[in-house]
């Protein structure tokens, strides 16, 4: 096995940026795929169920 030099000059490798998303951003990213599954399932009589319990509970 022939050895190799490591490499020193990774122009191109950027750095992981660390932190987290912006909400807004993981929201656009998650929206798509929960009205899919909304459509899919059929589920818009439970998320209005669920939307006017919330409602009631919050004094709306």
């Amino acid at each position: 096995m022939a050895h190799t030099a490591p490499r020193t000059h990774l122009r191109t490798a950027r750095p992981r940026r660390t932190g987290r998303r912006h909400p807004l951003v993981a929201t656009v990213m998650a929206l798509p795929l929960a009205v899919l599954l909304l459509v899919v399932f059929d589920g818009w009589e439970t998320v209005a169920t669920q939307a006017s319990s919330v409602g009631a509970m919050l004094g709306r």
